[in-house]
């Protein structure tokens, strides 16, 4: 078994495309998204369309930044946690 390293370096682990961390209500908001984005499309001229999956791409970008600053704080939290009980001097 390859150590958590490699697998982080190969590129193997890869947090924001494993779908095992989708809950049952993740997975249920995700289908009602699609109908009523299908339903909203539907509705919509060729023009609207064109501006609606330009805003689309924006939302998409802006959550995958947001995903980005809040993987890196938790992997920072998570390093400072684990440095604090091991360097705390119990007694």
């Amino acid at each position: 078994m390859k150590s958590i390293l490699e697998e982080l370096w190969f590129g193997n682990i890869c947090p924001e495309t494993d779908k095992r961390t989708n809950s049952p209500e993740m997975k249920q908001l995700m289908g009602t998204m699609a109908k009523y984005h299908d339903e909203l499309m539907s509705t919509l001229t060729d023009e609207k369309k064109e501006i609606f999956e330009k805003f689309d791409d924006c939302w998409e970008k802006y959550v995958g930044h947001s995903q980005k600053a809040t993987f890196i704080y938790a992997f920072k939290l998570g390093t400072r946690s684990v440095y604090k009980i091991l360097t705390v001097n119990d007694q």
